[in-house]
């Protein structure tokens, strides 16, 4: 058995030539299509003034993908909100930091990004408690970031940017191929409702949700990423294609029931808190100087 034929659940890329997967392509001699498996509708003007969330009365705004960039500042341009040059971005990630830059004179304003890691940008949002956030948000949308921030008592407003659908997919046959890749939850429940959980190809998955949502729904799921040794899904797929060619076993993914907000917040609240010294009196501080 090989893998020959594998569907990328993602839009086509601008320029194929030095699209991420061309790598495979060239190594492994195989064949590389691109699918939606979902469409992203934006929120109409009306939709987002339902909502009562005050842009202006928040000191930063958090991004967790490019679509959320792109749908905050149109609904701002429809609203005639000017966002001023004090506000604020946190992005979970450096290419997203990047994009604002299709809005923004990027040098000029306050951006600060993580590396993906759920950890590491809860992490980064702490150290700056004090600001006041607008969660920019798809419905529907991974909780633990909400959830988290809830429970840490940070001052923020969910706000509902998008909407996620299922794309049409009648002419699709998911059978042909011997490998199909997944980017979110969204798309997995696309695949189930559409193809049902029988006889598919073999399944790699990106990101710790969209790998849940799988194997929580029955399916399969050949390998994952980003992990240690699969930092990103080209590597994933380049070592999965490797191993089913030289006759390797492939073990299924599996993965922890614990959430990532759960293990975080017992990891705050496993910390030790940090004794402020206290400061003497006045006549203490003279008599020790004497």
């Amino acid at each position: 058995m090989e893998i020959k034929k594998i569907l990328v659940s993602q839009p086509t890329p601008a320029n194929l030539e030095k699209a991420p997967f061309n790598e495979i392509i060239r190594k492994h001699k195989a064949t590389v299509d691109y699918t939606p498996f979902i469409k992203i509708n934006g929120v109409t003007l009306k939709e987002f003034r339902s909502q009562k969330v005050d842009i202006l009365s928040h000191t930063a705004v958090i991004f967790t993908g490019r679509a959320m960039v792109d749908n905050f500042f149109r609904i701002c341009e429809e609203a005639r909100i000017s966002i001023p040059e004090t506000m604020k971005y946190f992005c979970n990630t450096e290419a997203i930091a990047l994009y604002l830059q299709k809005y923004i004179v990027y040098r000029k304003r306050k951006i600060f990004f993580s590396d993906g890691n759920f950890n590491n940008f809860m992490e980064l949002i702490i150290k700056h408690k004090d600001e006041k956030f607008v969660l920019a948000l798809s419905e529907p949308h991974n909780p633990e970031i909400p959830e988290t921030m809830e429970r840490l008592g940070l001052q923020h407003s969910k706000l509902i940017l998008s909407r996620t659908v299922s794309a049409d997919l009648s002419a699709v046959d998911v059978k042909k191929y011997d490998l199909l890749i997944f980017y979110s939850p969204s798309e997995i429940t696309t695949l189930i409702s559409t193809f049902g959980t029988e006889n598919l190809p073999m399944i790699a998955t990106f990101g710790d949700n969209t790998t849940r949502t799988a194997i929580d729904a029955g399916l399969t799921v050949s390998v994952n990423a980003p992990s240690a040794q699969c930092p990103s899904m080209v590597k994933a797929a380049d070592i999965l294609i490797s191993s089913v060619k030289e006759g390797k076993e492939i073990v299924p993914v599996s993965i922890t029931q614990s959430r990532k907000s759960e293990e975080f917040i017992k990891a705050q609240e496993a910390k030790p808190v940090k004794k402020t010294r206290a400061r003497r009196k006045p006549t203490e501080e003279a008599a020790a100087d004497k």
